[in-house]
């Protein structure tokens, strides 16, 4: 099978850094197997059609890990924008601009 789970617990396809989710959502967006194998060469256009035919035939635990990712980037993303003050942020960032 050419899903790998990685050390963070990242879902893989063949052996590269491209994504489950990647693949997913392309495919849920239209996209067939040729044009994300096109759209991702280091993917094999065989394990882009082995996750997608993964993908459908565990569509429900797909889906659940997907939501889980998505639910964990936005926990992220609220304690950053807690952190840092983007307006501040932009300041710093203008004033050091040339003039």
């Amino acid at each position: 099978m050419p899903l790998q789970v990685d050390a963070d617990g990242v879902v893989r396809v063949g052996g590269t850094r491209v994504t489950l989710d990647t693949i997913v959502v392309a495919f849920q967006q239209g996209a067939t197997a040729e044009e994300i194998a096109e759209q991702y060469p280091a993917v094999a256009l065989s394990d882009v059609y082995a996750a997608i035919a993964f993908y459908l035939r565990h569509q429900s635990a797909v889906d659940a890990y997907l939501g889980e990712g998505n639910r964990q980037s936005d926990a992220l993303r609220q304690r950053l924008e807690a952190k840092y003050d983007r307006q501040e942020i932009r300041n710093r960032l203008l004033a050091r601009r040339p003039q």
